[in-house]
């Protein structure tokens, strides 16, 4: 008798043990999916990680189905789902969930893309039959040009009434349709009466256009050259190199060299970005070098063409790069030699809802170490604390890029103190008069301009100005966000949308004004204050529908568009040639934010966007505005002094005991009885302190304590570097088992954020 263990794509620990039917034994092996049944009824698509003969000691049932014919999963994949599960401690079926397209997580739902398509039939190829027809179709005119339309377009004029081959007698309906401007009916006629046969071709999703260019390459400057040379030197050495240089001092070319590099080896890369806006710029940049070499995979794509790229990497002719998102780490890989994180201290990069909560960075250090002799290389002008600090230690390789590319000057940065400013009533909403007698000159000189806001919708908040009533979410605790373009006031958290009251419900004064400022407010009046500007948003509400990122992107980098306002996601490494003048409009919402990062995040968020400004041939200018001028991080952020910015950080996490000398964990409980997550959130951490004494911390509600209708406490546990960090993982988890066997909070979720970002 023969058993199979699987994971099911449901968050449940560990594997699952079934029978295998004697007639499907060798179809069954680790990495093919099979379909399994469980409870009453239901079915599910489980991975197959170990055949064996070792009879459980409970009752068994047998697999269904066996899926596949080859693995759609190998060893280096699995090892990597099972350190995501125990490190990150998420049930590895959460990981199964993650990591596969869903059209690999249901037998029938990927379908592959099919073209409808026309050809001749049989009975027609030949001479004879042809003129036959041709005589018949004389008496319908438009069935005629139609008909005549496909013999020109299959070429068969052109092979003297030999049956050519089918490739050259197959035409796209499309296609035919648009060359004889034919409407649907008359192509249906013509099938109908047997003059074209209809079938359906099976086509790739996936592009696979474009030459391999190397000699495309452009060549290093001095700078540039020694970074390569030293980053080749530390790989014998070192895994892990960080690259630590400046706004636009070239490294993209530098990642561009090694890449070649790996391939001229055999080898494949995977190069990591942190968000989707930036892999539309990357992609044609590396297409104009690797061209159909390369392949993008993000969780913007359908799920069809996820299951096309995942299929191709499996095969003879895998993508020797790929291109993508947090998510491109879970790809096959068969020959992986170099991982690049570019930007590599973006949060984006952790993964935060739904489980698993893995940090896309460490994954990708650990799938490399599954390669034999594949390395990773970070880079980043910002580096996190943790890679820093790994790198001062010796734990990674450091080569620094001190000077941007072709000594292009950095930006100047000037401080505007809009605390005075307001006081002095000379602030035009957002606007300091330096901000906007920059923009003039930038657009008078055909230049463009950038302006950061960060916060999306029209106003953060709606206020009643009686009696300062603020509109809530019913579901979360939060107040609501008035994006005008919707009239409606929308939750950030949970997604609901409310009608804009009329009046104030608590005094019932109908004077509700938005305070505050977010993209789409700051849109409405740089459009009042330029109306001869041309003007795009780049945020999370532009960007929902496919193909907007390139759309936004594209227009700005052609100079169509005069002035881009953005969320963050216009600080991540674009590179626009044109932009002169960027703006900063209110620095003190991340200097503000209530979080140990809030420093570290803030002085790389506020050095990425201003640099931004100035990449070609003219210095860029940076106005950032805040009320906290005197702030040392603000200070450090002019002098672009990241080492003494980065040394009064550490010594500060050092003395309090925060990353990178500490591992964080933060455990969170979520209940819609808020009396109770309050009773178990005290449990637990007792719990917790038998084990971890004053290294846990809490339970206390996080900034924002309900979400979607669910109360949350949170826990906080600082573990020092060098503790026994499986044995910590068990101990938190026999504490979440034994609170979870008490009946009253058998319904209660409690899971683990390890290394939070």
């Amino acid at each position: 008798m023969h058993f199979v263990d699987v994971i099911l794509p449901l968050p449940l620990e560990g594997t699952f043990t079934y029978s295998v039917p004697e007639p499907m034994v060798a179809q069954v092996r680790m990495g093919v999916r099979v379909l399994v049944p469980l409870g009453r009824s239901k079915t599910y698509t489980a991975m197959a990680v170990r055949l064996h003969s070792e009879k459980p000691e409970f009752e068994t049932r047998p697999i269904i189905q066996v899926i596949d014919t080859e693995p759609v999963l190998i060893e280096q994949q699995l090892r990597l789902w099972q350190w995501i599960s125990t490190y990150y401690m998420s049930p590895i079926g959460d990981v199964f969930k993650a990591a596969l397209p869903a059209g690999l997580k249901a037998e029938e739902n990927y379908r592959p893309k099919t073209v409808r398509c026309v050809t001749l039939p049989t009975k027609l190829r030949s001479e004879q039959s042809l003129h036959m027809a041709l005589t018949i179709l004389k008496r319908a005119l438009k069935q005629h040009q139609t008909f005549i339309t496909y013999l020109e377009l299959s070429h068969w004029n052109e092979i003297d009434g030999e049956t050519p081959p089918a490739h050259i007698a197959e035409i796209a309906c499309d296609e035919l349709q648009n060359a004889a401007n034919a409407s649907d009916a008359v192509l249906r006629q013509l099938i109908q009466r047997n003059f074209l046969e209809l079938y359906h071709r099976e086509v790739g999703r996936l592009n696979t256009s474009g030459e391999y260019h190397p000699e495309r390459i452009q060549p290093l400057s001095p700078a540039q050259k020694a970074a390569e040379d030293s980053i080749s030197r530390q790989f014998n050495e070192k895994n892990v190199v960080l690259l630590h240089g400046v706004t636009s001092s070239g490294k993209t070319e530098i990642y561009i060299h090694l890449i070649k590099k790996a391939i001229d080896e055999g080898k494949q890369v995977l190069y990591l970005l942190p968000e989707i806006a930036l892999t539309v710029q990357m992609t044609r940049r590396l297409h104009n070098v690797f061209g159909s070499r390369l392949g993008i995979y993000h969780s913007r794509y359908s799920d069809a063409e996820r299951v096309e790229i995942w299929k191709k990497q499996l095969s003879a002719e895998p993508y020797d790069v790929i291109l993508g998102a947090r998510s491109a780490i879970f790809l096959p890989f068969t020959r992986l030699g170099l991982v690049i994180v570019d930007e590599e201290h973006e949060t984006s990069f952790k993964q935060q809802d739904p489980a698993p909560r893995y940090h896309a960075r460490s994954a990708a250090i650990m799938l490399a170490r599954m390669y034999e002799g594949a390395k990773v290389l970070l880079g980043t002008a910002t580096p996190s604390m943790e890679s820093y600090h790994n790198a001062c230690t010796g734990k990674y390789g450091y080569v620094q890029l001190t000077t941007r590319y072709k000594d292009v000057a950095m930006p100047e940065i000037r401080v505007v103190d809009t605390k005075d400013l307001y006081r002095r009533k000379m602030m035009r909403g957002a606007f300091s008069p330096d901000l906007l007698e920059a923009m003039r000159t930038a657009l008078s000189n055909k230049k463009q301009v950038l302006l950061f806001q960060n916060r999306r919708g029209f106003a953060p908040m709606v206020e009643c100005k009686v009696c300062g009533w603020v509109p809530k979410c019913k579901n979360c605790d939060v107040s609501l966000t008035y994006h005008r373009s919707m009239n409606l006031l929308t939750c950030h958290y949970c997604g609901y949308t409310y009608p804009v009251p009329k009046q104030c419900p608590n005094c019932e004064s109908t004077e509700l004004l938005g305070r505050g400022y977010g993209t789409e407010k700051i849109e409405d009046r740089v459009r009042e204050l330029f109306p001869e500007a041309r003007i795009a948003r780049m945020d999370l509400d532009t960007t929902r529908s496919a193909g907007a990122y390139g759309r936004i992107i594209d227009d700005f980098s052609c100079g169509r568009t005069d002035i881009l306002i953005g969320t963050q996601m216009i600080t991540k490494g674009l590179d626009f040639s044109g932009v002169t003048v960027v703006g900063i409009l209110n620095a003190d919402t991340m200097l503000n934010y209530p979080d140990f990062r809030a420093y570290e995040q803030a002085f790389q968020m506020l050095s990425q966007v201003s640099g931004r400004a100035g990449r070609r041939d003219e210095r860029g200018l940076v106005i950032l505005q805040t009320k906290s001028a005197d702030l040392p991080v603000i200070q450090q952020v002019v002098a672009g002094d990241f080492k003494t910015f980065a040394r009064d950080l550490l010594e500060e996490r050092s003395m309090f005991r925060y990353p990178p000398f500490y591992h964080l964990v933060y455990v969170y409980l979520r209940h819609r009885n808020e009396q109770l997550v309050d009773s178990a959130a005290i449990e637990m951490a007792s719990r917790l302190r038998q084990a971890f004494a004053d290294r846990v911390l809490g339970p206390d509600k996080p900034a924002v304590a309900r979400v979607k209708t669910e109360s949350i406490r949170k826990i906080v546990i600082k573990l020092e570097q060098g503790i026994n960090l499986p044995l910590a993982r068990q101990c938190m988890a026999e504490a979440r088992t034994q609170l979870l066997q008490d009946k009253r909070y058998a319904a209660m979720t409690v899971f683990f954020d390890v290394d939070p970002s």
